[in-house]
C-alpha cells in the first residue's frame, strides 16, 4: 500500500506540474525597425509608462516582457532611441495571453539631428581650449533633454559659464567606460577625439552625483561616449562647416556599416578642420582626425570591440590683455604672433597628438547579468611652443673662471611689453611734456603694429652666428610626452524588477615624460643650455648669502651633469623629468525601484600614487632624492574613500522630487602635488611639513555636496527646479609669475603654492519649457549663483631670486631653501573668479513639420568677478622690508585697493535656423547660427597682475589714470557665425 500511496503521488505531481506548465504566461514582445530603411534597430528601449517594467531591444530589434505581475488592461508603451522620434503606443495586457505588436517602426529624428549638430559644434572652441580659459561646460553636450543644461551647452557657454561654479576638472568622461581625464590636472583632453562629432552621438550623460552605471561620478556629471561599431546607424554622413570662430572650414566624412548578417560591423570616420586665424587675429586651426571601430559580435552572449582614434591637432594661442591695450586694438587683438616670410607666424601654439588604442569585450552572462572588461592605451605629445631669450655665450676669465655674457630682454619678445605702451611714459605723478610726446609716439607705433618681431630676433641671432657665438633667441616647446595604460571591467546585474547593482574596478599607469625641446634655432647655430639669472651677482644680498663665482656658475646650469652644453634642433634642455603615477579604483552601487520611489546607494575607493624622477641635476638645487632635483622624490600616496545617495519620489506621473548627496575625498592633480617640478624633486607635503606652525602635509580634497530638484513632466510643459549646495576643503593651488613686490620692493619670479583652500557653492538653477503649438515652444533658463572662498588659505612662494637666498623652512635635512611663508592669505567671502554667477535665458523655437525651423534666444549675464591675486592679500602686502607695516599704511584706503573688481552684466542675441530634406534615400541639410547678433562688448575673465602686489606699489598703480600693470582681461567674441551643410545616406 505504501509502494500504492507512493506512486500515486508521483503520478498527481508529474500531472500538476505539466499543468501548471501549460498555464500561459503574461508576455508582451515585437520587433522593432528603422520606418526609412526597414531595418532593425538594437539597443532600443521599451517600457511600459508609470510602471517598473523596461527592456532592450536585442541586435535583431525583438523584445520581450513577460511577468506574473505585468499591469495589466489599458497601457502606454514607449518606445525611444537617441537620435529617433519617441512613440508612445497604446496596448491592452490581458492576463495569461501573448500581445505581439509584430513590427514597429521608429522614425529619425531630423530635428534633434540638427540640435546635435549645432551643439557639438558650437561648443567646440570651448570644449578644445586650453588650460588658461578652459571655463568649458563638458559633458553638457548630449544633456538636450534637460532645458537648463542645453542653454548652459548651447548659449550660456560663449560666456564661459560653469554650471553650479564647477569646472570641467570636476566631471567626468568616459569613451566605451574608459576614463579619458588626465591625471595631471584631472581634466578631459577633448582635442584628443575632437573633430570625431559623428562617431560622438551616442552619449549617455548622468547629472552630478546621480545613479551611474559605470564609475562613482563626479560633481558636475559624468558622461560616457559609446564609440562601438555595433551601435552606429548604419549608413553615412558628409558635411562642411563653415565659421568665424575657432576654425575656417571643416570636412568630414562617416560610414558605419551596422551590424551585419556575420556578426560583423564597422565604422569610420575622416575629418580635417582648418584656418589661419579665427575669430582672434593669428590663431590657426590645424587639425586632422581619424576614427575606426571594428566589432565582432560572436553569439548572443560575446562580443568584442576595438576602437582607434588619431586626431592630431595644432592650435595658435592668443593670451589676456590689459584694458589699455583693450582700448588701443580691440578684442581680435593677439600680441602672439608677427609675420614671417609674409605669413602670420603665432609664437605660442599649442600641438597634440595622442592616438587612443582600445579593446573591448561585452558579455551577456544571462539575460540579468552582464560583464563589461576593457583595455586601453594612449601615448604621444602634447607641445607648447615658446621663445626663449635667455641665450647667451660662456667666457672664461684669466683666473679660468666660467662667467656668461648676452641673453636678450623680455621686451624682445614681448609686444605688450609695458615699456610699449603710453602709460609706461605716463606713469610719474607729473608727468613732463616729453613724457606726453613719448606717449603720442608709443601709442602711434602701437596702433600701427603691435605684433612680434620675428624678422628682429633672426637678425641678431646671424648677426651672433657670424661673430662665432650662440642663438640669443630660440623656439622651442614644452613637451609632455605621456604613456598611459588603462584597464577596467565593469558589472552590471538585474537580481529582479526591482533591484540592480553595478560594480567596478579600474586601474591606470601613466609614465610622464616632460621637457623642453628645441624646434627652431631662428638663424642661429647653437643655444647654451644655462640659466644667465642664475650666474648674476646681486649686491643688494647680504654678505652671508653671497655666492662665490664658481657656486654662481653652478646655479646656472640646466644640468650640472653635462655642464655648459650647446644645444640643437631637436635637443632637450633647460629640464628634464618624469612622472610615474598609479591609480587603483573600486566602485560599487545598488539602485532600487519601487513605485513610488527610486533611490540608490554607491561607494567608492581608489588608491594613488605619484613620484618624480629628475633626469638633470638642476644647478639651483643640486643632489639627489627629497631636496635636490637628480633621482627621485617622496612617493605621494593617497587613500580616497566616498559613498553617495539619492532617490526620486514620484508624486504622481508628472511631478517628481529628486534629492542626490554625496561626501567622499579626493586626491589632488600631480600639477598640484610638486612645489616646482621643473626644477626640484619638493612636494607640496614637504613645505607644509617644514612650516613648525602647521604641520601635516598634502592633504586630499574633502567634498560635500546636496541637491534636491522639482521635476514637473505635462505633454506641454516641461520644468526642472533645483537648488544645490557644496562644499569643498583642503583644495590645493599653484601659480608662476613675476612680482616686484616681495617684502616691500625685492623682485623675482616666484611659485606662490596655495594650501588648504575651503571653497562653497551655493545656488539654484531653473529649466522651463511650453509647448504652445505643436510648432512653436517658448523656453526659460535661469541660475542664481553664489560660489566664494571659505577661509583663508596659507600661502607659500618658492623662488630662485637672489632676494631668497638665505630665505628657508625647516632645520635640518628637511631645509626646504629659497621658500618662505607668508602666513594667511585673507580670501574668504572673496568671489570664486569662474564665469558669471547669474545667468538667465528666454527663448522660442519654432519647428515646421515640412522639417524646417528657426530659434532666438536672449541671454543675460551677471556678477562675473576677476580672479584676485592670494598674494595681495598676505602680510607681504602691508609689510615693509623691515618687516613692520607701511609707515603710511591706511587700513581704508588699503580695503578699497583690495576691493575685488565685478565686471559689468551684458545681453547676448542668438539666432539658430535649419532646414532638412529628404530625396529617396538621401536626408540633406543645413544648420546655420549667429551668436552675439548686436556685436556686444563683454569680458569673459580676468586676473589681477601681482607683480605690484603691496600697499605703496597698488597705491601707485591706482593714482594713474592708466595702470601700468592693470588687471588682465579675456574679451568675448562679437557677432560670430557657423554654418553647417550635410548629406546622410
Amino acid at each position: 500500500m505504501t509502494q500504492v500511496k507512493k506512486g500515486f503521488c508521483f503520478i498527481f505531481f508529474l500531472v500538476s506540474l505539466c499543468a501548471f506548465s501549460n498555464v500561459q504566461q503574461t508576455i508582451f514582445k515585437g520587433k522593432v525597425v528603422d520606418a526609412a530603411t526597414n531595418e532593425e534597430i538594437p539597443d532600443v528601449t521599451v517600457s511600459i509608462e508609470n510602471s517598473l517594467f523596461s527592456t532592450t531591444t536585442n541586435a535583431q530589434g525583438e523584445f520581450q516582457l513577460e511577468d506574473a505581475q505585468l499591469p495589466l488592461g489599458e497601457q502606454i508603451a514607449v518606445i525611444s532611441k537617441q537620435g529617433y522620434v519617441t512613440k508612445r503606443y497604446p496596448i491592452v495586457i490581458n492576463q495569461g495571453q501573448i500581445l505581439d505588436l509584430q513590427s514597429i517602426d521608429l522614425e529619425y529624428d531630423l530635428n534633434q539631428e540638427q540640435i546635435q549638430i549645432g551643439t557639438i559644434s558650437l561648443s567646440d572652441n570651448e570644449l578644445d581650449d586650453d588650460e588658461d580659459t578652459s571655463f568649458n561646460v563638458s559633458g553638457l553636450l548630449q544633456a538636450s533633454r534637460d532645458v537648463f543644461l542645453n542653454a548652459a551647452a548651447f548659449d550660456f557657454s560663449a560666456a564661459f559659464f560653469r554650471p553650479r561654479g564647477l569646472g570641467n576638472e570636476n566631471g567626468k568622461v568616459l569613451i566605451n567606460g574608459i576614463e579619458m581625464n588626465k591625471l595631471f590636472n584631472g581634466r578631459p583632453q577633448w582635442s584628443n577625439w575632437g573633430g570625431l562629432n559623428d562617431v560622438q552621438r551616442n552619449q549617455e550623460f548622468s547629472m552630478g552625483m546621480s545613479a551611474n552605471d559605470y564609475t562613482f561620478g563626479d560633481l558636475s556629471g559624468t558622461t560616457n561616449i559609446i564609440m562601438r561599431a555595433s551601435q552606429y546607424r548604419k549608413g553615412g554622413r558628409v558635411s562642411y562647416a563653415a565659421s568665424n570662430r575657432s576654425y575656417l572650414g571643416r570636412i568630414m566624412a562617416t560610414y558605419n556599416s551596422g551590424l551585419m548578417a556575420d556578426g560583423l560591423a564597422y565604422s569610420i570616420s575622416l575629418s580635417r578642420r582648418f584656418g589661419n586665424e579665427g575669430y582672434v587675429d593669428g590663431t590657426l586651426y590645424d587639425a586632422n582626425s581619424i576614427f575606426a571601430s571594428v566589432e565582432k559580435k560572436f553569439n548572443d552572449a560575446h562580443s568584442l570591440n576595438f576602437t582607434s582614434f588619431y586626431t592630431p591637432n595644432r592650435r595658435g594661442r592668443s593670451t589676456a590683455i590689459t584694458q589699455e591695450v583693450y582700448e588701443l586694438k580691440g578684442n581680435r587683438y593677439n600680441p602672439n604672433w608677427g609675420f614671417y616670410d609674409g605669413e602670420k607666424k603665432n609664437s605660442r601654439v599649442r600641438e597634440i597628438e595622442e592616438p587612443v588604442m582600445m579593446l573591448n569585450h561585452y558579455w551577456d552572462i544571462n539575460d540579468k547579468f552582464s560583464l563589461n572588461t576593457n583595455i586601453a592605451y594612449q601615448t604621444g605629445k602634447t607641445g607648447n611652443s615658446r621663445i626663449d631669450n635667455n641665450g647667451s655665450d660662456l667666457v672664461l676669465t684669466s683666473d679660468g673662471q666660467e662667467t656668461y655674457e648676452g641673453g636678450g630682454a623680455s621686451r624682445d619678445t614681448n609686444p605688450i611689453h609695458p615699456s610699449y605702451l603710453p602709460s609706461f611714459f605716463l606713469q610719474d605723478q607729473t608727468p613732463t611734456a616729453l613724457d606726453y610726446q613719448n606717449a603720442f609716439f608709443a601709442q602711434q607705433a602701437f596702433r600701427a603694429d603691435g605684433q612680434l618681431d620675428w624678422g628682429r630676433l633672426i637678425a641678431a641671432n646671424q648677426q651672433n652666428a657670424a661673430q662665432g657665438r650662440n642663438s640669443t633667441y630660440i623656439f622651442y616647446e614644452d613637451r609632455t610626452d605621456d604613456t598611459q595604460w588603462t584597464f577596467n571591467s565593469i558589472f552590471n546585474g538585474q537580481l529582479n524588477n526591482n533591484v540592480s547593482v553595478n560594480a567596478a574596478i579600474n586601474y591606470k599607469k601613466l609614465k610622464s615624460e616632460n621637457f623642453a625641446q628645441v624646434t627652431d634655432l631662428l638663424g642661429g647655430t647653437g643655444f647654451l643650455d644655462v640659466d644667465t639669472f642664475g650666474a648674476q651677482l646681486d649686491n643688494d644680498v647680504d654678505e652671508e648669502f653671497r655666492l662665490t663665482p664658481e657656486e654662481l656658475a653652478d646655479r646656472a646650469q640646466s644640468d650640472l651633469r653635462n655642464r655648459n652644453r650647446v644645444v640643437g634642433v631637436g635637443d632637450r634642455y633647460d629640464y628634464n623629468y618624469e612622472f610615474d603615477a598609479d591609480v587603483i579604483n573600486g566602485f560599487a552601487q545598488a539602485q532600487f525601484k519601487t513605485r513610488l520611489i527610486d533611490f540608490y546607494l554607491g561607494g567608492n575607493l581608489t588608491q594613488t600614487s605619484y613620484q618624480r624622477n629628475g633626469l638633470y641635476e638642476n644647478g639651483y638645487f643640486p643632489g639627489e632624492g627629497r631636496t635636490g632635483s637628480f633621482g627621485q622624490s617622496d612617493k605621494l600616496e593617497f587613500t580616497n574613500y566616498g559613498g553617495k545617495g539619492g532617490f526620486t519620489f514620484k508624486i504622481d506621473g508628472r511631478n517628481l522630487i529628486d534629492v542626490n548627496g554625496t561626501y567622499f575625498t579626493k586626491a589632488p592633480t600631480i600639477r598640484n602635488s610638486f612645489a616646482n617640478a621643473r626644477q626640484n624633486n619638493r612636494t607640496i607635503s614637504q613645505l607644509i611639513q617644514a612650516e613648525s606652525s602647521l604641520g601635516g602635509e598634502l592633504e586630499s580634497e574633502k567634498i560635500q555636496s546636496i541637491d534636491a530638484s522639482y521635476i514637473l513632466r505635462t505633454p506641454n510643459l516641461k520644468a526642472r527646479l533645483t537648488g544645490y549646495y557644496t562644499k569643498i576643503e583642503d583644495a590645493t593651488d599653484i601659480a608662476f609669475f613675476f612680482t616686484q613686490a616681495i617684502s616691500g620692493s625685492d623682485a623675482g619670479f616666484v611659485q606662490e603654492v596655495l594650501t588648504d583652500i575651503d571653497k562653497k557653492h551655493l545656488g539654484a538653477e531653473l529649466g522651463i519649457e511650453y509647448q504652445i503649438t505643436p510648432t512653436i515652444k517658448l523656453k526659460g533658463a535661469a541660475a542664481i549663483g553664489q560660489y566664494t572662498y571659505d577661509n583663508n588659505p596659507d600661502l607659500f612662494v618658492t623662488s630662485t631670486s637672489p632676494s631668497f637666498l638665505g630665505q628657508n623652512l625647516g632645520t635640518g635635512e628637511n631645509t626646504i631653501e629659497g621658500a618662505r611663508y607668508f602666513g594667511k592669505s585673507q580670501l574668504k567671502d572673496y568671489k570664486l573668479a569662474n564665469g558669471p554667477q547669474n545667468v538667465a535665458q528666454l527663448g522660442f523655437e519654432y519647428r515646421d513639420p515640412n522639417f524646417w525651423w528657426f530659434g532666438a534666444t536672449a541671454n543675460y549675464f551677471s556678477n562675473a568677478y576677476i580672479d584676485v591675486s592670494p598674494f595681495a592679500r598676505t602680510q607681504n602686502f602691508y609689510l615693509d622690508t623691515d618687516g613692520l607695516p607701511f609707515n603710511d599704511y591706511d587700513e581704508n584706503i588699503a580695503r578699497e585697493l583690495l576691493r575685488q573688481e565685478k565686471f559689468n552684466s551684458y545681453y547676448l542675441i542668438n539666432v539658430v535656423g535649419g532646414k532638412s530634406w529628404r530625396v529617396d534615400d538621401y536626408y540633406i541639410g543645413f544648420f546655420a547660427s549667429i551668436n552675439n547678433v548686436l556685436d556686444e562688448d563683454y569680458i569673459t575673465g580676468g586676473f589681477e597682475q601681482s607683480r605690484s602686489a603691496n600697499y605703496r606699489a597698488s597705491l601707485e598703480e591706482a593714482q594713474r589714470d592708466t595702470p601700468v600693470f592693470g588687471p588682465r582681461y579675456f574679451f568675448g567674441y562679437g557677432t560670430s557665425y557657423y554654418l553647417n551643410l550635410y548629406v546622410r545616406f
